[in-house]
């Protein structure tokens, strides 16, 4: 089953939130989107039962290994859409609001040809 936009969202959170932190917690993810205690509970409980995160002893929130790897995906089309957006002459803050948007309903083989052509002609 296709996972919907938000939970994209909050595994991407929890990524880019562990690159910066080895202890990630439901109110840094809470602060990090603007969300609520009991929406970020609400939708890690979510992501556990879905085998993407666990929590350790003390509660922090760990990506599993294919938590991670859904993750690392989603963060990867992020940045490089942004990055594209950018060199198309699209200021930063709207294109990485854009890249957000489009990162969620874009198809593998669509990214893929895009992933190429940055590849073969790169960006600035």
């Amino acid at each position: 089953m296709a996972m919907l936009e938000s939970g994209e969202m909050y595994l991407e959170t929890i990524y880019i939130l562990s690159q910066k932190s080895s202890a990630v917690r439901g109110i840094d993810i809470g602060e990090y989107m603007g969300y609520t205690k009991p929406s970020v509970s609400r939708a890690v409980n979510l992501l556990k039962k879905d085998g993407l995160v666990d929590t350790d002893k003390e509660g922090h929130i760990i990506l599993t290994a294919e938590g991670k790897e859904k993750a690392v995906k989603i963060y990867e089309r992020h940045t490089l859409l942004a990055k594209l957006l950018v060199n198309l002459g699209v200021d930063e803050e709207t294109a990485t609001e854009d890249a957000c948007r489009i990162e969620h309903y874009l198809s593998d083989k669509t990214f893929e040809a895009i992933k190429a052509h940055v590849k073969k002609y790169g960006t600035k």
